[in-house]
């Protein structure tokens, strides 16, 4: 079995505070320490939106342990648009931005695409034509996640497999759960979390950590618990890792 990384998207959220995930009295410049000890990945989502200053990346690489790992998510501006081939600029920026300052801690980079994108297998190989196998001298590794059905098609895994790009998986949501083996590493988000004490029922938990066992075959996976009922997210993260520890 390959290595299993698990973790939840971001870290800064108040419904993680005053003992539900960081004790009462953490201040909050210190809950990525607390977060990043806790679990074995983090996906920051606040890439997506917009860009974040160099030094940023610098000082979550400092305040993290040196076997951790970030997944991190792609500008929006890269990925929703009409013409995913149309994305040059915004990619080169995106990849410019500083994330390279994370160094080995850099994992995946997930290319998130809007819910009404649809599979055009000639536009789609352009895109992925655009993303290097390497920044600064820092090996990349690119995980597509496409939010409509056409994206089931054959075609879109083998474009996907030829340049060992990872399609995500959306496991238990209302988004296509496209469950194919395109990587060397698999990227999946876990996002029906419940409003009870671990997220799930033991029985869910059980499902979920048997599930990770069976992608992280020959292979590592990178694991995030998002959506769902959010406050419950870190306990079900770190309940899944306890389960496969």
């Amino acid at each position: 079995m390959g290595r299993i990384r698990i973790g939840i998207g971001g870290w800064n959220f108040p419904e993680w505070r005053k003992g539900v995930f960081y004790p009462a009295d953490l201040p909050q410049k210190r809950e990525l320490e607390y977060a990043s000890r806790a679990l074995t990945s983090i996906e920051i989502n606040a890439t997506y939106y917009g860009s974040q200053k160099p030094e940023s990346f610098q000082k979550w690489h400092d305040e993290t342990p040196d076997d951790f790992s970030f997944a991190v998510k792609a500008s929006r501006f890269a990925t929703s648009r009409r013409k995913l081939a149309e994305g040059a600029e915004s990619i080169d920026r995106f990849l410019n931005s500083g994330i390279t300052r994370l160094g080995t801690k850099l994992g995946p980079i997930n290319w998130q695409f809007a819910e009404t994108k649809q599979f055009d297998a000639e536009d789609f190989a352009a895109f992925l034509a655009l993303l290097p196998e390497e920044q600064d001298g820092l090996p990349l590794r690119h995980a597509i996640e496409a939010r409509h059905d056409s994206f089931c098609a054959p075609e879109a895994a083998d474009l996907c497999r030829a340049r060992n790009i990872a399609l995500v998986r959306a496991m238990d949501s209302k988004f296509p759960d496209i469950d194919v083996q395109t990587a060397d590493f698999a990227y999946a988000r876990l996002m029906g979390t419940q409003d009870v004490d671990n997220g799930y029922d033991a029985a869910g938990l059980d499902k979920w950590a048997a599930e990770a066992r069976r992608m992280a075959d020959g292979r590592e996976l990178y694991l995030y618990v998002i959506a769902g009922t959010k406050s419950r997210n870190p306990a079900c993260a770190t309940a899944l890792i306890h389960r496969l520890s």
